[in-house]
């Protein structure tokens, strides 16, 4: 084990640098795609509802290995053939990114849904009646305190995110499990391998459930 750390222990802490890099950005997009759908999902509106729904279902009705396969080689492969630009291409990093935003977007969608529906009616009532617009009324006075419920709730759906950053491996991105993998092609240390990659993950998951905990316990106490 201290051979695989003494030879592979930069390559794994990059590793896991880039797993972090691409949770965050699919976390990042998909906040802003949950936040679109989300909102359609409360506007008194039939269209805009069934619009939710119909993504939601989509996409968390696909496995994230089939999504990750559909958006690195269906979607170039769409665009070179149906549209006919033949110099369109996309990376492991770009197709990670899409692939766990739409992911991450269809579970913040229903986060973001569910706090905006937390907060009492009467808050918007109460907006509405000082003039306020809705969207301005939604942005000022419902989201900030929905906000406050989403926290602990987000912060467990990046740890989701994390994890599922180890399935982008079958699109060659150089995450964790990508990279333990080529470690052990070259080692054939399997056992010590895996367990470095585990601890590693383990680490990192438990920093952010502590996180989460103590945003929870800190919100309540603010309450």
């Amino acid at each position: 084990m201290g051979q695989i750390i003494s030879s592979y222990g930069w390559l794994l802490a990059r590793a896991m640098g880039q797993t972090c890099l691409l949770a965050l950005l699919g976390l990042f997009f998909g906040s802003i795609i949950g936040l679109v759908f989300g909102i359609l999902g409360v506007l008194q509106n039939r269209v805009c509802r069934a619009i939710e729904v119909v993504f939601v279902d989509i996409i968390r009705g696909i496995p994230m290995m089939v999504l990750a396969m559909f958006v690195f080689f269906g979607i170039p492969y769409g665009v070179k053939n149906i549209l006919g630009v033949s110099s369109f291409t996309l990376n492991a990093l770009q197709a990670g990114t899409i692939c766990l935003a739409l992911n991450s977007g269809a579970y913040m969608a229903e986060i973001i849904r569910a706090g905006i529906q937390s907060v009492d009616r009467g808050q918007m009532e109460a907006a509405r009646s000082l003039g306020l617009p809705y969207w301005r009324a939604m942005q000022r006075v419902v989201l900030p305190q929905a906000v406050r419920t989403m926290i602990p709730t987000i912060v467990n759906q990046f740890i989701i995110t994390l994890k599922d950053t180890s399935i982008l491996s079958v699109i060659g991105f150089p995450e964790l499990v990508n990279t333990g993998k080529n470690v052990v092609a070259n080692t054939f240390m399997s056992l010590q391998t895996w367990f470095i990659v585990a601890v590693m993950y383990l680490i990192i998951i438990l920093i952010l459930s502590k996180l989460a905990k103590l945003l929870e316990r800190r919100l309540s106490y603010d309450r």
